[in-house]
């Protein structure tokens, strides 16, 4: 009987040592029916290449098995050009040994590939998730991950901001009167420090559990829609986090670049269109590591590319978002996202990304944006791309006494004067401020005026583009990133059981908060349906006399935006402005009071008018 007991208990034994082992099946399952009928799936476990690999889909066939170089790793190609919904098993095989690991296409969402992106009639809401809101304690630390404190006083320690935060607070986001919430990254960020901000992920299938659940993601997703608002997805294609396993345990030697040793990028990216370049130049900016403990994918690396096109066709698929935001856009190679956007768009024609093209120029920023005669003949197929420099210029232009020449508005009206450079003005991401510069008043005793505020706010949502608010502006949150970019990123008050001030709230926020939250909430939901300002062109004037005005038109109908560049009053003879003042009156929009459009028109002290014909 002990002798049976022992044999059994060494079949028991020899069946776990050898046993195959699979940690991770990327994607989990995929869809029929999408225009891109080649899926990969990675699979990943202890020395899983010396596998045979079936499966026994009636519809689903298998292109190729790949084996890396790390015995770790089997890269599963499948056909799915005549597959249709169904559960198969793929299978493993070693000798006697076999690891059965079921999988699915699922059938796919009707109108799914007609989802409609973000555009001009947007206006997003930036949210940085952590420090919103937290609506759940109880995934503020989580057993095993690598950091599992909240430090509220911390500037880069996390907070506990989560999906819950945000959802409980999605009727004042809406009533707020945007159209759209950019989410900075929400996946696995299972890093030692600082991984509060999302961008050094660890899982690219699994959102933060300090978040939520990836279910309760895609409810958060539901939740906006029902609400007639988009989601924006924050992706970052360049690198990884140190802590992921693609670099604790490489597929291979050419999963990143500079595998040998650490090389910092130089961050002069302009080396990837600059026409005298040298190659080390272009190599050391695209190619370098964002910081050390964010290893620089390469991306020109096959089976590197197609698992990160899958990734975020699989996010749009699986959650709903509207759309997605790539975080260091040029530091990527360019051909690979190129045909990234490219496929994108082949498998959702509306959707929209928007690339971070942190550049001090409007040629640099041109250059990445989709159809670019700057880039011609390659092809970004990137529709969106961020207006940086506006962002520069807006940030003082709005404290100068506008001069004819060079200071104030004369600078926003030689800026957008340059417009030729771009493909599609339309489609360029304008804001004041994000989570990576100061904030638009920088220092909190600076809020008291307004004037810049209100002026700088409806040039923004007046102009050509897609606006961007960062969380907090409308409350006239003030940072400075000298102090910090976690001073950048503070918490929402009211966000946290215990706050002694709600700003959620009206009867907390100071009167000067309340003036900014109406006056942004009245031009938001102004704004909101308005096709002149979301379709229209924009004619602009050369500034005189310390005054800027521009018209926006649709068709018959027409908004013409009046700025006093000036701190002492004008008086402006309207002649020059005949051909966009088709009537002798209008209602400015802000104040509800009906101006008269005589001869001239006198005009306060950093005034604006906002007038509808």
């Amino acid at each position: 009987m002990k002798k049976n007991v022992l044999i059994l208990f060494f079949i028991l034994f020899s069946y776990s040592i050898f046993a195959i082992d699979v940690k991770n099946v990327e994607p989990a399952f995929w869809w029929a029916g999408m225009k891109n009928t080649e899926l990969q799936v990675l699979l990943y476990g202890d020395n899983i290449v010396k596998s045979e690999v079936s499966i026994t889909a009636k519809s689903t066939k298998i292109k190729e098995v790949v084996k890396l170089e790390n015995a770790n790793y089997i890269l599963l190609y499948l056909d799915l050009s005549g597959a249709t919904p169904e559960k198969f098993d793929i299978i493993l095989q070693q000798g006697k040994q076999k690891k059965v690991i079921p999988y699915e296409i699922k059938e796919r969402k009707q109108g799914s590939s007609q989802r409609v992106g973000f555009n001009a009639s947007d206006v997003l809401y930036l949210i940085m998730p952590d420090r919103f809101a937290n609506g759940d304690p109880s995934n503020d630390a989580i057993p095993g991950m690598r950091e599992s404190k909240v430090d509220r006083n911390g500037q880069y320690t996390r907070h506990g901001g989560d999906f819950k935060g945000v959802s409980d607070h999605l009727d004042y986001i809406h009533d707020l009167g945007v159209t759209a919430i950019w989410f900075n990254p929400v996946l696995e960020n299972d890093m030692k420090e600082g991984s509060y901000h999302g961008y050094a992920s660890t899982d690219y299938y699994k959102v933060d559990r300090r978040f939520g659940t990836n279910q309760e993601f895609v409810d958060l997703v539901d939740k906006v829609h029902t609400k007639g608002m988009k989601v924006v997805m924050d992706m970052i294609f360049n690198h990884c986090g140190s802590e992921h396993y693609f670099f604790t345990d490489r597929p291979s030697r050419d999963w990143f670049n500079f595998p040998d040793k650490y090389v910092q990028t130089s961050y002069k990216t302009m080396s990837q269109f600059d026409p005298h370049a040298s190659n080390f130049d272009k190599k050391l900016s695209a190619d370098g590591w964002f910081v050390e403990t964010m290893p620089d994918l390469n991306q020109r690396n096959p089976h590197v590319a197609k698992y990160l096109i899958q990734n975020s066709i699989w996010w749009i698929e699986y959650s709903g978002i509207d759309g997605i935001r790539q975080d260091t856009h040029p530091y990527a190679d360019y051909d690979m996202m190129a045909q990234w956007c490219k496929e994108v768009t082949e498998e959702y024609p509306d959707f929209n990304i928007v690339g971070e093209t942190w550049l001090n120029n409007n040629v640099g920023v041109a250059f990445w944006q989709k159809d670019s005669k700057l880039a011609h003949p390659k092809n970004s197929y990137l529709r969106s791309v961020m207006d940086f420099p506006l962002t520069d210029i807006m940030n003082s232009a709005f404290d100068q006494e506008t001069t004819d020449w060079g200071q104030g508005f004369s600078r926003i009206h030689e800026y957008l004067a340059q417009d030729i450079v771009y493909a599609n003005t339309m489609e360029l991401l304008i804001f004041l401020d994000n989570h990576d510069t100061s904030r638009f008043y920088k220092k909190e005793e600076d809020t008291s005026n307004l004037n810049r505020y209100k002026q700088a706010l409806a040039f923004l949502l007046t102009t050509r583009g897609i606006p961007q608010i960062y969380y907090g502006t409308e409350i006239l949150m003030a940072a400075d990133k000298s102090e910090g970019d976690g001073y950048l990123r503070r918490d929402f008050p009211g966000g946290w059981a215990g706050d002694k001030v709600n700003a959620f709230e009206a009867k907390d926020r100071t009167p000067n908060q309340n003036e900014a939250f109406d006056y942004t909430r009245k031009l938001l939901n102004w704004r909101k349906g308005n096709e002149v300002i979301a379709k229209g062109t924009l004619k602009q004037f050369v500034p005189y006399n310390g005054v800027y005005a521009y018209e926006r038109k649709y068709n018959n109908r027409s908004v013409v935006v009046i700025l006093s560049g000036s701190d002492s009053e004008k008086t402006i003879s309207l002649e020059r402005y005949k051909e966009i003042l088709p009537k002798s009156q209008a209602k400015d929009i802000i104040s509800g009071n009906t101006i008269s459009l005589g001869e001239t028109l006198t005009i306060s002290p950093r005034k604006v008018l906002i007038l509808e014909f």
